[in-house]
């Protein structure tokens, strides 16, 4: 699936939160935004599930207008959202079930979807029984199970730990590869998006503009970014951060200081 920002403005009343964004992200392409806190990434992604509407200018799907919400464009959050009175396999079935599929057909899918994750074992656990890297593997089976054309992630690893965060890139980035959805990926993570974007776009502070776009032409990325330096630190520097003190910052949250 094809999205498209063309020439879109968005206010919250007095509040301008994107002064103007055009873009095209390509069937199959996963393009990561990055900027400050509050500058409008969120917003642009509401925008393409049909959640919010632009002021001016318009959001396509396949060149088709986004009027509203529609399982083809799966939103995924930082929150898992489970619900806390099913199993892991009953809330991934449950994407199934709201399209009104088969409840076993579904079942049987979750199921699939769930030891693609690697929770093979844990189908019939409730949510309050696993970890939250656990929980959050069961809502990225729920946003696969119905293989949307896009997926649309807000900050989907940003409440859980720096080792726990890496694993789970790595098997979105196992499920991106094999499922092959568009992927709109908001992050404020650099080296969440240098490792699994194709492109990178750098906003300002709100209202949100592109300071920067970068490409990536590597698909066989490991967490060793080193080939990224430079990049890295030009986002960074885009973004207002010294790398050096991030370096610093990085390696306090690793030793849990």
């Amino acid at each position: 699936m094809k999205l498209s920002f063309r020439n879109v403005h968005k206010r919250f009343a007095a509040l301008e939160v994107v002064a103007e964004f055009n873009s095209e992200i390509e069937s199959g392409e996963l393009v990561a935004l990055v900027g400050p806190s509050g500058c409008g990434k969120s917003t642009l992604l509401h925008m393409a599930a049909g959640l919010e509407k632009p002021s001016s200018g318009t959001v396509l799907a396949d060149d088709r207008p986004v009027t509203g919400p529609h399982p083809e464009r799966m939103l995924m959050f930082q929150e898992n959202a489970l619900y806390p009175w099913l199993t892991l396999s009953q809330n991934v079935a449950m994407a199934l079930e709201l399209q009104n599929a088969d409840k076993q057909d579904a079942l049987t899918k979750a199921r699939e979807w769930l030891e693609k994750v690697k929770l093979k074992g844990f189908e019939d656990y409730y949510p309050h029984q696993v970890s939250g890297g656990m929980r959050q593997r069961t809502a990225l089976a729920r946003a696969f199970v119905s293989q949307p054309k896009a997926l649309l992630l807000d900050e989907p690893f940003g409440a859980l730990d720096a080792l726990t965060r890496m694993t789970l890139q790595d098997a979105l980035r196992e499920l991106i590869l094999e499922a092959r959805p568009t992927v709109l990926l908001v992050t404020h993570d650099v080296d969440e998006a240098l490792f699994l974007a194709d492109r990178i776009l750098v906003f300002s502070p709100r209202p949100a503009i592109v300071l920067r776009e970068f490409s990536l032409s590597s698909h066989q990325k490991t967490h060793d970014l080193s080939e990224y330096s430079v990049m890295r630190r030009q986002i960074l520097a885009l973004l207002g951060i010294n790398a050096e003190q991030d370096e610093f910052a990085k390696t306090l949250g690793e030793v849990g200081i």
